[in-house]
């Protein structure tokens, strides 16, 4: 950002000014202190339409999807399906039976891994990964690699948590059958050039999966545009419930994949000699799915879009700005994670505290951020630390948020003495 540019209180970002009081829980007091809450790339809050969503469902629609027939169990199925409409409209899906719905991230990576990775490796292939991976899209591939006799690679990261694009380049190879990366950093922000890694890895003939958990609450996704063969992410990230997220993957790929796991609904015919399978999306369905969630989470795409993506990732990027600058000026603070393109992220380290000691300290001034490894820590190691504290923003957080986030640093200051001058006794 340049430095001369000036935040004033007509644009002291507005739309989350606005949108703030669609979100209950923001209203609630920590330890006799209005809440901060900076912790949404763990969790974010769930606007009032998301909750009224979920209500309605229980309340009105509550029945069973797919084989009821009779009224309640259609009009719950009609909502449900509506909904995975809803989630191939989002990220521009070439259609429905690409989305599959999945707990989140997680699952659905794991899906991948045992269904489309394990059949297809053989030892001596590879599987490549990058240094700045959340565990999810690190242990699977573990297991998968111990199963089949496949290695693991890993690109490297550079000091400002930028992936080593040379360092990439020289990793890809006939013996690579996966790439599976993170388009946005969990513990840095770090907006990685998907699009650019995924046609590199395409001109080899390598399949590849993003891992979009950071990435579909702050940035506009297309599927189609970057041509990822498969992508995921979570609805709870996004403003919506917990335990429902969607994974996309091309047609053509899942059609060629056996199902991961075995029930009702993802069978057209059951005998004990013999099992056909059912047809996409359902054939990765196993058993009642997670229909109140999916429904809620439509609707918390319907509130991110009648706000504008554009919109919320502009706001969040001034606000990444201000914070960016602010917590520079706290004594002892070190950001970690200094790439060009980021996502509103902000982790650092204190020389006076460990990250446990700073959130205690914040939480006590009403300030909620994460402190530890942030499920990273082969990251840290790299970066020769043992965990950061992490500040995340979303849509409804201020340049006040950051005010208050930064008066609760000093007090970390404060309480443990400001860091010794270089050269000092």
């Amino acid at each position: 950002m340049n430095e001369s540019m000036l935040f004033t209180d007509a644009d002291n970002l507005a739309l989350a000014k606005r949108c703030r009081g669609d979100f209950p829980l923001l209203s609630r007091q920590m330890h006799g202190r209005p809440l901060v809450y900076l912790d949404n790339a763990a969790t974010s809050q769930k606007p009032q339409a998301v909750l009224d969503a979920l209500q309605y469902y229980y309340q009105q629609q509550n029945a069973n999807v797919h084989r009821g027939v009779y009224q309640l169990s259609e009009e719950a199925t009609s909502a449900y399906e509506g909904a995975r409409a809803r989630v191939q409209r989002f990220i521009n899906a070439a259609g429905v039976e690409e989305i599959i719905f999945l707990r989140g991230t997680t699952e659905a990576i794991n899906l991948v891994a045992q269904a489309y990775a394990r059949p297809r490796l053989q030892p001596g292939d590879e599987v490549l990964i990058s240094a700045i991976e959340h565990h999810s899209n690190i242990v699977p591939w573990q297991i998968v690699c111990r199963q089949t006799g496949a290695q693991l690679r890993v690109i490297p990261v550079l000091d400002s948590g930028e992936l080593d694009q040379a360092g990439f380049a020289e990793l890809l190879s006939p013996r690579v059958r996966l790439l599976a990366l993170t388009h946005v950093s969990n513990a840095l922000g770090t907006i990685n050039p998907v699009k650019e890694m995924i046609a590199q890895a395409h001109q080899q003939g390598i399949p590849v999966l993003i891992d979009g958990a950071q990435a579909v609450p702050h940035l506009r996704v297309d599927v189609q545009a970057l041509d990822a063969d498969f992508y995921a992410f979570s609805g709870h990230k996004l403003y919506g419930p917990t335990g429902i997220g969607a994974l996309y993957g091309k047609r053509r790929l899942l059609e060629d994949m056996e199902p991961w796991q075995g029930g009702g609904e993802m069978i057209i015919q059951v005998s004990f000699e013999h099992t056909d399978y059912n047809q996409l999306p359902y054939k990765f369905e196993a058993g009642t799915p997670n229909i109140a969630d999916a429904i809620g989470l439509a609707a918390a795409l319907d509130y991110v879009d009648n706000l504008g993506l554009e919109a919320i990732a502009e706001q969040e990027q001034q606000l990444l700005d201000y914070g960016t600058q602010a917590l520079q000026r706290v004594p002892g603070l070190r950001l970690i994670g200094t790439a060009q393109h980021k996502a509103a992220i902000l982790s650092f380290v204190m020389e006076q505290a460990h990250p446990h000691d700073i959130s205690t300290i914040l939480d006590r001034c009403g300030v909620a951020v994460r402190a530890g490894h942030h499920c990273a820590m082969p990251l840290m190691q790299r970066f020769g630390i043992a965990g950061t504290a992490r500040a995340s923003l979303a849509l409804y957080n201020t340049r006040d948020d950051i005010d208050v986030l930064v008066d609760a640093l000093h007090e970390v200051v404060r309480m443990f003495g400001a860091p010794m001058a270089e050269g000092g006794q």
